[in-house]
């Protein structure tokens, strides 16, 4: 998942996308006012965005309101120090997902988080099953037949986003753009790479190949056949 964090105070800023790194297993990319934001929203496709109502140069609910009149959808979670009632009917009229009001536990920030995303792709449950494979996006562990599969982080992120899209075609492109920040370095076949582990890991205890590839166009999670059988 790829979260853009807009706010000003640097510190904090820091804080929010370390913790989601670490605990949410999230690409962040950092902007440090409204415009800036709203540059960053507008040049790639974010799962979630957290959102300062006090900035610089455009406020939060300018960039919020911008954000949908522009047709994004992704959830938006605003961070506030002002939680009087008609601020709150402001922001959630303007097209908010959810708010925290400042100072916040970063435990309770990761979890509204972790549920905007989930909800962003149409989930509501923690447990995503498909077929004989569970993916928990609460404590990151995925099983197959109730047995837990060892994953690498980044092997789990693109099981994980697989997963929240699952029976969707989902292309190379969308997988780099959802997992990975403005800073990653480019490597070809990095998503080859981490599919091919994930299938070795899968196909080896499920005994079907749950991810299939759709030549030149991308992967799908969910469209199960035999794994003696499936095309490499």
């Amino acid at each position: 998942m790829r979260v853009l964090v807009v706010e000003d105070e640097e510190r904090l800023a820091q804080n929010v996308a370390s913790i989601l790194r670490d605990n949410a297993l999230c690409a962040v990319d950092i902007a440090s006012d409204g415009e800036e934001g709203l540059f960053h929203a507008g040049s790639a496709s974010y799962d979630l965005i957290v959102l300062d109502l006090m900035l610089p140069k455009l406020n939060g609910l300018q960039v919020l309101k911008e954000f949908r009149r522009e047709g994004k959808n992704s959830p938006v979670l605003v961070l506030t120090a002002r939680d009087e009632k008609e601020i709150v009917v402001k922001l959630l009229n303007a097209g908010a997902d959810d708010y925290l009001t400042k100072p916040f536990d970063l435990g309770e920030l990761v979890a509204r988080c972790k549920a905007l995303l989930r909800r962003g792709k149409g989930e509501h449950s923690p447990a995503i099953q498909v077929g004989p494979l569970e993916v928990n996006t609460v404590t990151r562990i995925a099983k197959v037949h109730g047995n837990r599969v060892v994953l690498t982080p980044m092997e789990y992120r693109v099981l994980e986003y697989l997963a929240l899209r699952r029976g969707a075609l989902v292309s190379k492109e969308e997988l780099l753009e959802h997992l990975y920040d403005f800073n990653w370095e480019r490597f070809g076949n990095v998503i080859e790479v981490y599919i091919s582990g994930l299938r070795r890991k899968l196909d080896r205890i499920a005994g079907v190949r749950l991810i299939q590839t759709v030549r030149g166009l991308g992967y799908t999670l969910g469209q199960e056949e035999s794994a003696a059988s499936a095309e490499l």
